[in-house]
């Protein structure tokens, strides 16, 4: 019996590891898509803040239900369908490639040799046709992606649906059933692995994001843009049908397994409080562990939750964790969500690259963070109040780190009528700039258009008929446009007047900046996620063991309504601001944006991500001053009653009578303190 139980337990496990693997893989990885699909359904970066969001917001819908019901029923079963779903979910997200149509580029450059020499990038003006109005478009309209994007939001919320009783029901089965010793170390293997899941994530992304959208549906020769182009959509699809089936591969194990295994023999020492023996705590009177035949009672529940939630939400130090958290979160998610897109708009990196850089660095770097951060807790016995100086004091550290972000900053790319006048001189502010000028007066061209072109001079311009080019040869992406009247404008030396496609990439500076960026960025990343575990255990070890299930559910609810679904979105609406030129749909109305004002970029996403930490430590100091105060009257309160326990607290851990405000005198013994 006991090698059965083994064998199912560590197949258990195992199951539980990769299905963290799975969920943990296709989420990075619909980070690391966000400006793909910016891109290819032409949406502002605020829609893709509701897209991301809507993954908490499936898991939100029903975490109360799952949790409360999935814990009574077949919980390997329930894992299994989440998977299910998960992975139905993941395919969803990918399902509009293959009705939308093919991704066309706006563009006006013709695909084969023998058009080429009939097509001049400068068409004169006509009586009936006026300069801002747009050239009819060879191309089909993209009418069917307008709401698309639809799919990909219902996508999400059913991985986020999916995703709910992973972690609830997983994590109590492994406790349940594992022996008392061997359980941390079971969860722990499991929190690791999902560390995994990330890393393969963003390199998926950065795998896809180098291939074409429509790989094997076009001749790769007639695509005219480069990776590197703000008009480049990667194969997001391609990941997501991967991300999908490894999903789906996760839930099969999970049918297999028991409903139930048998009880270890030290999981039925009645001298064991039961917070002592379990994870997630079903009834404080329990004596034995989960027992499935025992009715609750329903009423005795309910009748206790409003004292329960009042003594929990009346403790000013819970709630100013809360707030604190609730807060960094924020500074966190919106971060993290848009750091891979502002690697590539600042630093004019592929997003095939910048999320390559993520998965190779910057996770693992928070991944060592967190573990170092466990090991030195445990090194240095770091008591409630040296957690929580350890978790601030790191924050702070990487806090200052993070100011010298601000400072290494790019200039703007030299975009003609953008961010410099045609004749090359740097604009001092931006107010509304004219794509026209005098060289290309003549033309009939588009104020919409943007097909950018590269002239000797070192300037891109909008699009060729812009830059006032008057003839093309070759095909493709070999195109040239030639006798460019604005070219020659700012050109310092005559009779340079041609262009070529794609943006100009000289910027020596940026390059030479972009990896002190890299260093300072794993670092702060390493620093911050230092605090990440005491931070943590400072929330499960102060609580009293009859409020320590409704507090972390109150806190998870909290972080994830009130950071995790608007900060993506209030993030990209701010990001939006920045934007110098947006593109157009093919059937009219504005599209994704195809270039920033990089320093506002900056100082608006750097800014926003360091206010809200700034915030935060605010928060922390009246936290700490009212911590004082209470350890001040635990001290006084014991004296006068002689508490023979204050000495045994002092010697075995100095600050653990510090125990916010959450345990009586009594109540604070180590031995009470559950493991993470």
């Amino acid at each position: 019996t006991s090698g059965s139980r083994a064998c199912s337990h560590s197949m258990f496990l195992a199951a539980l590891s990769f299905a963290y693997f799975a969920k943990a893989l296709s989420g990075s990885y619909m980070k690391s898509t966000i400006t793909q699909l910016e891109r290819r359904f032409d949406i502002p970066s605020y829609l893709i803040g509701i897209i991301d969001g809507s993954f908490e917001i499936g898991n939100l819908l029903v975490i109360a239900f799952v949790s409360y019901f999935g814990a009574k029923l077949h919980r390997p079963k329930i894992i299994a369908i989440g998977c299910v779903v998960m992975s139905f979910g993941t395919f969803l997200i990918a399902m509009p490639h293959f009705i939308i149509g093919r991704y066309k580029i706006e563009t006006s450059v013709r695909q084969s040799v023998n058009s080429t020499n009939n097509l001049s990038p400068c068409p004169e003006s006509s009586p009936e046709s006026t300069r801002a109005g747009d050239r009819p478009s060879i191309l089909p309209s993209r009418e069917s992606g307008v709401s698309m994007w639809i799919y990909v939001f219902l996508g999400n919320v059913l991985r986020g649906i999916g995703e709910t009783p992973v972690q609830p029901l997983g994590i109590s089965y492994i406790d349940d059933y594992a022996q008392s010793e061997n359980a941390a170390l079971y969860i722990g293997c499991v929190q690791t692995i999902s560390v995994i899941g990330p890393v393969f994530g963003y390199l998926l992304g950065s795998l896809c994001a180098k291939i074409y959208v429509d790989i094997g549906y076009v001749d790769m020769e007639t695509v005219t843009i480069a990776p590197d182009d703000s008009r480049w959509v990667g194969a997001w699809w391609l990941g997501y049908l991967i991300a999908g089936t490894i999903t789906l591969m996760s839930a099969v194990p999970f049918w297999f397994l028991p409903k139930s295994l048998p009880m270890p023999l030290d999981k039925h020492d009645t001298s064991c409080t039961p917070e002592q023996t379990r994870f997630i705590k079903d009834s404080p009177t329990m004596e034995h562990k989960f027992r499935p035949e025992e009715p609750a009672n329903l009423h005795q529940m309910a009748k206790d939750f409003l004292p329960t939630l009042k003594s929990l939400l009346g403790n000013p130090v819970y709630i100013i964790y809360l707030c604190v958290t609730i807060v960094q979160f924020n500074s966190l998610i919106g971060m993290v969500t848009y750091k891979p897109k502002y690697i590539e708009q600042h630093y004019g990196q592929t997003a095939s690259k910048a999320n390559f850089l993520m998965g190779m660095i910057n996770i693992p770097a928070v991944a060592l963070g967190m573990f170092s951060g466990g090991v030195i807790m445990k090194r240095y016995k770091l008591g409630i109040m040296g957690a929580a100086k350890f978790a601030f004091g790191t924050s702070l550290l990487g806090y200052f780190l993070s100011l010298f972000f601000l400072a290494m900053g790019c200039e703007n790319s030299k975009v003609a009528g953008i961010t410099v006048s045609y004749t090359g001189v740097q604009g001092s502010s931006y107010q509304e700039p004219s794509l026209f000028s005098d060289c290309n007066s003549g033309c009939l061209c588009s104020r919409r258009e943007w097909d950018p072109v590269c002239g000797e001079n070192g300037i891109t311009y909008a699009s060729p008929c812009l830059a006032g080019c008057v003839s093309a040869t070759g095909s493709g992406r070999n195109t040239i446009f030639n006798n460019c009247r604005c070219v020659a404008l700012a050109d310092t030396q005559p009779g340079n007047l041609t262009a070529a496609l794609g943006q100009c990439t000289s910027r020596d500076g940026c390059d030479r900046i972009f990896p002190y960026f890299l260093a300072l960025s794993v670092l702060s990343s390493f620093i911050i996620s230092l605090g990440g575990t005491p931070g943590f255990v400072l929330l499960v070890r102060c609580i009293k063991p009859e409020l320590k299930s409704l507090a972390l559910g109150i806190h998870t609810l909290a972080t994830r309504t009130l950071a995790g679904i608007p900060a993506p979105i209030y993030f990209g609406a701010i990001i939006d601001t920045t934007c110098l030129k947006w593109g157009s749909k093919m059937c009219g109305g504005r599209g994704a944006c195809r270039i920033y004002d990089t320093s506002a970029y900056r100082i608006v996403y750097l800014g926003l991500t360091l206010g809200l930490r700034t915030v935060s430590f605010l928060l922390c100091i009246s936290g700490f001053a009212l911590l004082k105060r209470h350890v001040k009257r635990e001290e006084k309160y014991a004296l006068t009653n002689g508490s023979a326990e204050l000495e045994t607290l002092r010697k075995e851990e100095n600050s653990s009578v510090h125990c916010e405000q959450f345990i009586p005198a009594s109540d604070c013994n180590p031995d009470r303190e559950t493991r993470l």
